[in-house]
């Protein structure tokens, strides 16, 4: 499958939000208090109560996450069947400590507050408060007794997940738009490729990312047997995009109030993520990308790992002091009548502390060297000798200009909000699930030994992501001719492995010299580089002739309407990076494999997403791009891209139905769209099957009904 093309625009301000949203990022610009920084503010306070809530839940704790609720969320208090839940969990935790004091605070918990909740709580707790009773008799290690379930750890998760869920419904302290949009088309690629037979690229990321549990559903207050005042297109919308059952989603949109996208957001944020590494895929393409300063960027939290090997400070990566001879080199820099700098080495300058040095010094300039061979302590630094010019020089004007760029960069900050945070555990043992990944355990002291580890990162590495981004921003301003000849100087190979970026550069160059009005120099442009390209390319040749046409009429935004910068500059990004041996984020990868997916998943259910817009999914797509960029994108990309990494490998070419028809010769147009969710609805179908069985008998519901329960 082809890889489509994305706005990367769209994706970075999506993680900007992110990244300010959970305050991973150092924003010292100010805010006025109706701006949506401000009520991101406000949400991130909320769900950083949340987790304070959850984490004493889950340690037992069920004082302290009381008193928070008292103070912050009381009216979640007033539902009796959740009061109801807590103080049964307090009863249990009293008795897990197993002291004579705990067992008197049991029984007067027992007497003041859990039979008091059990007579209004729900039909069936007082049922339940009498067979808790029965954890006096049976020891907590018994898992043979009938009060097992009440003495499990897992109780804990449960009424945690399940007030959390209450929480951010009552709140609103949904999660960031990207975190949902990532969670969303992770889940759909996941139920994509389990049902079309296909083998995902990104399946031991989508596998770690994306958690099996999710938090429990809220119930709401309503009875469940009145009939649901909601449209069926709703509900099914709502169970196919979360995975519900159909009273499931009944149930969600009643919580709801009928809303379909206050539902949709209470069901996404139930999924669990892992955090740790969601926020090191987000700091690995917030460096990648230039949001954030990648000489600050290498902090991390104790433990933490890199998803990436493209952001691990590893010589083998960071080449440029390797001689040929692959010894390890920083070579000092002198001026030459050229302009360029030329380089003495000092065999001394190996440790941590002078390429810290080196790091410091600013405006200078460096020859950069790579060596291609593998020696027996590192591993090659590129997959083919062709990615590793000998001899890459950089302008002088890129380094005089990297300490301006990079002072516009926001500072990482990582997750740091709760680390102060430590529960009161009243119990004597705590779920080992939370103890092993509680970052309460961090304290300040490991945090800033980590980081004074990493300060000392590769003045090397830092200024290749330097170079690829200056060479980024040239392109996204429109500075064709420039970017061509800052790249031969640096590699005069590049552009002959590349030569579909070089047609795009130059015909970039020739808009903007016919939008200046110099028809006569865009000319020579066509003639010296675009016609010569288009002749060894004749699929080109289409694109050439759609180019000239900007002479008929000259346009001063003729650049701005005819090419899409913005993919040119990323294209031109991964192309250098891979040059230089850093690999392209793995939230790229994960980003052209689920939105492919997601189109794919769509085509089969003949319908257009209800929550596209919501999560910017449909911006995410919009990418402006005529074809020769369309054309040319496609190509850069499977050229520049690892086998596999934005593609899915199909396990066979067309997926064919148990009769041997084929989904695609079944219309929705066909088919009347009420028989299509009266058969959702009654079988439980998904709306592609729906649709084909219909097609089978005539578009008539009552028939497919009939003969699946004959």
């Amino acid at each position: 499958m082809d890889s489509m093309p994305i706005n990367w625009e769209t994706l970075d301000a999506l993680i900007i939000d992110f990244a300010k949203s959970e305050n991973l990022i150092e924003d010292s610009s100010p805010t006025p208090p109706s701006s949506p920084s401000s009520v991101s503010s406000s949400s991130y306070h909320s769900r950083r109560i949340i987790r304070r809530i959850r984490r004493s839940l889950e340690a037992g704790d069920i004082d302290a996450a009381v008193d928070l609720l008292l103070s912050h969320a009381p009216f979640v208090l007033d539902d009796h069947r959740l009061l109801f839940r807590l103080q049964k969990q307090r009863f249990i935790e009293l008795l897990r400590r197993g002291s004579p004091e705990a067992r008197e605070s049991a029984i007067s918990c027992l007497r003041t507050a859990l039979a008091p909740c059990a007579l209004d709580a729900y039909p069936e707790a007082y049922e339940e408060f009498k067979h808790v009773l029965l954890a006096f008799i049976y020891d907590k290690e018994d898992q043979a007794s009938p009060v097992a379930n009440e003495w499990s750890e897992k109780r804990r998760v449960d009424i945690a997940g399940l007030v959390s869920t209450v929480l951010r419904a009552h709140l609103h302290a949904y999660d960031p738009v990207f975190s949902m949009t990532l969670i969303y088309l992770i889940s759909i690629h996941k139920g994509f490729c389990l049902r079309q037979g296909i083998s995902s690229p990104i399946s031991d990321l989508t596998q770690r990312l994306l958690l099996e549990e999710r938090d429990p559903p809220a119930i709401p207050q309503e009875s469940l047997s009145e009939a649901p005042p909601f449209d069926e297109v709703d509900i099914q919308a709502l169970a196919h995009a979360v995975e519900l059952t159909r009273q499931g989603a009944v149930d969600s949109l009643r919580f709801a109030k009928g809303d379909l996208f206050q539902a949709f957001q209470n069901e996404i944020c139930r999924m669990r993520v892992d955090v740790t590494l969601l926020d090191e895929l987000v700091r690995e393409y917030c460096v990648y990308r230039g949001i954030v300063d990648a000489g600050l960027a290498y902090s991390s939290e104790p433990g933490m790992q890199s998803p990436s090997k493209s952001l691990k400070v590893d010589q083998s990566v960071a080449g440029y002091s390797l001689s040929r001879d692959s010894s390890h080199e920083v070579q000092y820099a002198s001026k030459n009548s050229d302009g360029e700098v030329s380089i003495s080495t000092d065999q001394r300058c190996g440790s941590p502390e002078k390429n810290s040095d080196v790091a410091s010094m600013e405006g200078i300039e460096v020859e950069l060297r790579y060596a291609c061979e593998s020696t027996s302590n590192h591993e090659d630094c590129s997959t083919s000798s062709s990615h590793q010019p000998e001899n890459l020089r950089v302008p002088q004007r890129y380094r005089t200009n990297i300490s301006a760029e990079r002072s516009k960069r926001k500072r990482w900050m990582g997750r740091q909000d709760d680390l102060g945070f430590t529960p009161d555990v009243s119990c004597n043992q705590t779920s080992k699930g939370i103890s092993s990944n509680s970052p309460v355990s961090n304290t300040f002291s490991s945090k800033e030994k980590q980081a004074s580890e990493f300060l000392v990162v590769d003045a090397n590495n830092v200024d290749k992501y330097e170079i690829v981004l200056g060479m980024k921003e040239l392109a996204s301003k429109g500075m064709a001719a420039e970017v061509v000849e800052e790249v031969n100087v640096m590699d005069p190979n590049f552009f002959g492995q590349n030569p579909l970026l070089l047609f795009q550069l130059k015909q970039v160059e020739f808009l903007k010299l016919v939008s200046s009005g110099d028809c006569s120099s865009a000319l020579r442009v066509a003639c010296s580089h675009l016609g010569p390209l288009a002749a060894s390319n004749p699929s080109l040749l289409k694109a050439l002739k759609e180019t000239l046409l900007a002479l008929l009429q000259p346009d001063e935004d003729a650049l701005r309407k005819g090419f899409p910068l913005h993919a040119l500059a990323t294209s031109l990004q991964v192309a250098i990076g891979k040059r230089l041996g850093i690999d392209e984020p793995q939230l790229m990868k994960i980003m052209r494999a689920t939105l492919h997916t997601h189109n794919e998943w769509f085509k089969l259910q003949m319908c257009k997403d209800h929550f596209e817009s919501l999560l910017r999914i449909d911006s995410l797509k919009e990418v402006n791009m005529p074809s020769l960029a369309a054309a040319t994108t496609s190509k850069s990309n499977a050229d520049s891209c690892p086998s596999g990494s934005s593609q899915v490998t199909i396990s066979s070419s067309t997926r064919m139905m148990e009769d041997g028809s084929s989904l695609s010769q079944v219309s929705s147009g066909d088919v009347d769209e009420n028989a299509i969710l009266k058969v959702m609805e009654f079988l439980a179908l998904p709306r592609a099957d729906a649709i084909h069985l219909l097609g089978q008998y005539n578009g008539n519901a009552e028939m497919v009904i009939q003969q699946i329960f004959a």
